[in-house]
């Protein structure tokens, strides 16, 4: 890794920059303001929905463009300005209604604005608790022709809901596209991501790279799960977390230490 080669730095957030406590260390902290010192642009690219992401933006103080449902948005916080956006079309949001209710797992729907739920689950506390996004409970069938939904989710926290949520997918697969996310907060229960036809992170990189004028070579990417590694593919260097899956490990340039040990900081450390 050499100096100066890079103008933008794409980190995932759970398991990347936030560790199994919800929280982000000094460590990593003091790296990423070093890297914007230096003139590279940092941006978010995560599954979470904006409500789950705003916090953290605040935090970090990133004026930025940022990547949020995994990969179906790109917008700027302090403007609200979208540059790119892939909202799930109000049919399929109608049919993933009616899958749901056939296969009994708990959907939800994400807007810009809101998390919508038909009943409080394990999954609805998690989201208030961890993510500080709250529920919005409603019956679907009055709400999916009316709003923009950017994203839908599942979450399994046992055997047997993950064979209902694989009987979902196998329902649409052929109309929507899925991704899975873990999070260390929470190890063994599974988060599917439920996207219009073509969304990706890597996707939203191309077209944050393309607004920003920024080269895809002199991009950084650093992530830990498998639905980043369309993100890490795309960047000019590809940056694994130690706690990373191996599939992700097997196609990043560079693996660093896990986020517990503030990887993602040593990486950048590395860089500069």
């Amino acid at each position: 890794m050499t100096d100066n080669a890079y103008r933008l730095l794409v980190t995932d957030i759970d398991g990347t920059l936030v560790n199994r406590y919800g929280t982000i260390s000094d460590r990593d902290r003091e790296a990423l303001s070093r890297a914007r010192e230096a003139g590279i642009q940092v941006a978010l690219s995560t599954g979470r929905g904006l409500q789950a992401t705003v916090g953290i933006i605040r935090e970090l103080s990133l004026d930025s463009y940022h990547i949020s449902f995994d990969g179906a948005l790109v917008s700027r916080l302090d403007s609200s300005e979208e540059i790119y956006a892939s909202p799930i079309s109000k049919e399929l949001v109608r049919q993933m209604i009616d899958a749901a209710h056939e296969c009994r797992v708990d959907l939800e729907l994400f807007t810009v604005t809101h998390y919508f739920v038909e009943r409080e689950t394990w999954s609805s506390q998690a989201h208030r608790d961890f993510f500080s996004t709250y529920p919005t409970i409603v019956d679907f069938r009055q709400v999916w022709e009316r709003e923009r939904v950017i994203k839908g989710g599942l979450v399994s926290i046992s055997p047997e809901e993950s064979v209902k949520t694989a009987d979902f997918c196998r329902r649409l697969e052929r109309h929507l596209d899925f991704s899975r996310a873990r999070t260390p907060a929470y190890p063994g229960v599974d988060f599917t991501n439920v996207l219009a036809p073509g969304v990706s992170k890597g996707k939203a990189l191309e077209k944050l790279a393309a607004h920003l004028e920024v080269p895809l070579s002199e991009v950084i990417a650093v992530g830990d799960g498998t639905n980043d590694i369309s993100l890490l593919t795309t960047a000019g260097l590809a940056i694994a977390m130690g706690n990373a899956e191996d599939e992700v490990k097997s196609i990043a340039d560079y693996v660093t230490l896990d986020v517990d040990h503030s990887g993602l900081a040593a990486a950048i450390e590395a860089i500069l």
